[in-house]
């Protein structure tokens, strides 16, 4: 896990959706499930999302990589929703998905 750009982690601050994807992007690196995406594969994954465009520059494969493997999803209202903060049941679902698809489960 990285920190902020001035070397803090905030750990009492509420996480994005785009920060845990991006956690969740890079923990599928380790679990082998992870590929590296081209931009265009980023920008495919990420298209038919209302709010795409509102992804952050740094968090776009990340977010892209977990939609593509299906371990993260849009919300019901077919956005990505990535600067509202995420719920626990959010969490749980993403990290059952993880391992599943990971095949620790």
């Amino acid at each position: 896990m990285q920190g902020y750009e001035d070397s803090t982690f905030r750990p009492v601050e509420r996480i994005t959706r785009e920060q845990a994807m991006v956690i969740i992007a890079r923990a599928m690196a380790i679990t082998g499930l992870a590929a590296d995406l081209s931009l265009a594969d980023v920008e495919q994954a990420l298209a038919s999302f209302a709010d795409a465009a509102d992804v952050s520059d740094w968090a776009r494969s990340g977010v892209a990589a977990g939609i593509q493997a299906g371990v993260v999803s849009g919300r019901d209202d077919g956005r990505i929703a990535p600067g509202d903060s995420i719920t626990r049941s959010e969490v749980a679902m993403i990290v059952r998905r993880l391992l599943q698809k990971s095949g620790l489960i």
